[in-house]
């Protein structure tokens, strides 16, 4: 998620690294002053930017890319920024420094990336932490008269809803619950595969092995797995002819998030009155996204016991399951693309991560919790991929009180993006930044080192607003992982680095094709 106007911050680390916080919405800034200037060659040095009589500089004088956001929001359209905003940070941060502004139409935001600044921030956001509403979202929900999840909503509501929902997924006694469902869906997901190899494959080196892109699987396997945690039933999407009504939901899905991005920063009530065709299309996608959550009824007591017992209203269980079932598709299957590619292409790591399943899979006699427990290197390899290739490539807050960033003064309620991205691929940050590296992530690493890891992964957010699917997509992407690893041997044809864009969600802009051969 992001927001298209944007300040950074860059604020020194500990053990001398530093950290980016970054709105999503960056623009490379129109001219520098001397004071940029100086502040580009302090970064270089990890210091602290402060004002000619050492005092705390006005958030006026915090860096920018423009003051106009309409002209922001032209150069972002004429030049083709939408689509690679996670570069466009990059650049900005590079060209400004640690910390800058942005304002691109009605949005603004102030960027950082560092992990010192996002330590503060974070520490800053009070009881009721609040991040950028997505306000179409937010008014197809008031136009249709539905309940908002706890995704879009703030202040007491949010927090009352959150903590009983908080009992149902995120607690240890819930993931007990539904690690079962997400290792039958991925069991049979690599069963569908083995037939596939036997079938359509052919024997290279004496293996017999099948060159495929995996995405449209890996967006069933997301599906599958999260309707049968949220509903307790199967859709059959594995099969030969998966039902219309599957296929139809995955579309959906698809053009509610391609619209989702345009719509942030133009007048969608505006578009909603005069019934342009893009807010038609945007309408229409979530139309169907809850007739097909309104179909699969109430959720099963597998995920939701207290639904049972009375503790949550049938409207706030439906609005919930609605962003869940949402929530659990694209996020996990695009960052397994990811993983599935890393992996092919660094086959030492590959091995590596193998064999730690192995023996963890032979030592937990078929308990999965025991099972996953055994493999840091698995749990590695999910945070090393969402380092490098963020799903969510902002998270933001509005901080409760003032805060003091990189030197600068920023006034409470001002809208803060962490930039995922630079933060991933900073040399500042992590060492060799560009190399998949899943032990980076483990607690001790060899030669008896420990790693200082304090706000560096921030995929699923931090504190009280994390992501409240994060143990269903953790565990989700895991299983699958060890079921693949299990039963295939990973490859590439070509190990140069995947593109990326864009699109409300960060994704490939083609998906590598990788090679599954049977052990």
């Amino acid at each position: 998620m992001y927001t298209p106007v944007t300040v950074c911050v860059r604020a020194q680390g500990t053990c001398g690294s530093t950290n980016l916080l970054c709105g999503v919405m960056l623009q490379r800034a129109f001219c520098m002053t001397a004071a940029e200037t100086v502040a580009k060659s302090e970064r270089s040095k990890g210091v602290r930017k402060r004002g000619v009589d050492g005092r705390v500089r006005r958030f006026e004088e915090i860096p920018h890319t423009g003051r106009s956001g309409w002209i922001n929001l032209l150069k972002f359209w004429r030049e083709g920024r939408f689509g690679q905003i996670h570069k466009h940070m990059e650049r900005t941060f590079s060209a400004l420094g640690p910390i800058y502004r942005e304002h691109v139409a009605t949005q603004s935001s102030v960027n950082i990336f560092l992990p010192s600044d996002i330590g503060e921030l974070f520490r800053s956001e009070g009881l009721y932490p609040e991040r950028m509403t997505v306000q179409p979202w937010v008014t197809h929900r008031e136009i249709r008269h539905h309940s908002k999840g706890v995704f879009l909503k703030n202040g007491e509501e949010w927090r009352a809803d959150r903590l009983l929902l908080n009992k149902e997924v995120m607690m240890n006694v819930a993931v007990q619950r539904f690690l079962p469902h997400l290792d039958e869906v991925a069991r049979d997901f690599c069963r569908m595969l083995q037939a596939r190899v036997e079938k359509e494959g052919r024997v290279v080196e004496g293996k017999q092995s099948l060159t495929i892109e995996p995405s449209s699987d890996l967006f069933r396997f997301g599906l599958e797995a999260i309707c049968h945690v949220l509903y307790g039933e199967r859709m059959g999407l594995f099969s030969s002819s998966p039902s219309m009504e599957s296929q139809k939901f995955i579309w959906a899905l698809k053009q509610m998030l391609a619209t989702t991005n345009p719509l942030l920063y133009l007048p969608h009530r505006l578009l909603l009155r005069v019934g342009a065709p893009l807010w038609v299309q945007h309408a229409s996608a979530w139309d169907y996204i809850f007739s097909h959550g309104r179909k699969k009824g109430i959720p099963a007591p597998v995920i939701l016991p207290g639904s049972k017992k009375g503790q949550l209203s049938m409207d706030l269980i439906k609005a919930n399951m609605t962003e869940l079932m949402v929530g659990g598709v694209d996020t996990t299957a695009v960052p397994l693309q990811f993983a599935l590619f890393e992996l092919a292409r660094n086959p030492e790591v590959q091995e590596k991560v193998r064999q730690q399943v192995i023996e963890s899979w032979a030592q937990a006699a078929g308990d999965l919790q025991k099972a996953l427990q055994g493999v840091p290197l698995l749990k590695g390899t999910v945070k090393e991929t969402l380092r490098l290739y963020p799903v969510a490539i902002t998270v933001q807050r509005r901080p409760v009180k003032d805060v003091v960033l990189q030197n600068y003064h920023v006034p409470a309620g001002t809208m803060v993006q962490v930039c995922l991205y630079p933060l991933g691929r900073s040399a500042e940050v992590f060492d060799d930044p560009e190399r998949f590296d899943p032990e980076r992530w483990c607690s001790i690493r060899e030669g008896g080192q420990r790693p200082e890891l304090g706000f560096r992964f921030m995929a699923f957010g931090l504190g009280a607003r994390q992501c409240v699917g994060r143990r269903i997509a953790e565990n989700q992407m895991q299983l699958l992982l060890m079921r693949v690893l299990l039963s295939f041997h990973l490859s590439v044809q070509s190990s140069e680095d995947v593109k990326t864009t864009f699109a409300f969600l960060l994704q490939p802009e083609t998906p590598p094709r990788i090679t599954f051969s049977r052990i």
